[in-house]
């Protein structure tokens, strides 16, 4: 922020301010905090409808994938049984398990794979969002606009997060922790994505 512009709030704020206005400051002052704690001190936060569509558009790429890989396998299958028919459907499944594990070469997330595969900073932004829906604090323009570009957003978010992250999720959203250090925990979480 520059110099004048520091000025000029401070003097809105100091000199000019109405008991309603200060009440938004001050939330408007909560909000930031929270976005740098989750964001880094950054001046930009990401945009709920961009992020939303980049969001679908991984859940599709990543359906597309899938379903690449079940015609791969499919393909492995048929194949082993036309040239080794001696083999058990447990051997089969074994074998193919271990030469085609999912996508991007690592175990699905059925198969026990932990990693989201979705980038760091959309992952925080997702969190984000849908803890301020969990605990009722989301504008109802940002979950309307979330849901006409995705559907159930929380449900396709909520299946998306690794492990941890829904455990601390729940921990937070059972009253297990404070605020402060969920969002500590969810940092570290974010770091070992």
């Amino acid at each position: 922020m520059a110099k004048q512009e520091l000025i000029q709030v401070l003097d809105f704020i100091l000199n000019r301010c109405s008991s309603a206005e200060i009440e938004v400051v001050a939330a408007a002052v909560v909000r930031r905090r929270k976005d740098i704690e989750m964001f880094g001190d950054t001046a930009h936060v990401p945009d709920p409808g961009r992020l939303a569509k980049e969001i679908n558009a991984q859940f599709n790429l990543e359906g597309a994938i899938e379903g690449l890989s079940k015609s791969v396998r499919d393909f492995a299958i048929r194949t082993i049984r036309q040239e080794a028919p001696e083999l058990s459907d447990a051997q089969i499944e074994e074998l193919t398990r271990a030469w085609i594990p999912g996508p991007g070469g690592k175990k699905s997330a059925k198969e026990g794979g932990a990693q989201s595969g979705i980038p760091r900073n959309i992952l925080a932004s997702m969190i984000d969002q849908f803890v301020s829906f969990s605990v009722g604090r989301m504008e109802e323009e940002e979950d309307m606009a979330l849901r006409k570009e995705m559907g159930p957003w929380p449900d396709k978010y909520w299946k998306s997060f690794p492990q941890l992250i829904r455990l601390l999720i729940s921990d937070f959203l059972k009253g297990e922790m404070e605020e402060s250090d969920f969002n500590s925990r969810i940092g570290l979480a974010l770091n070992m994505q």
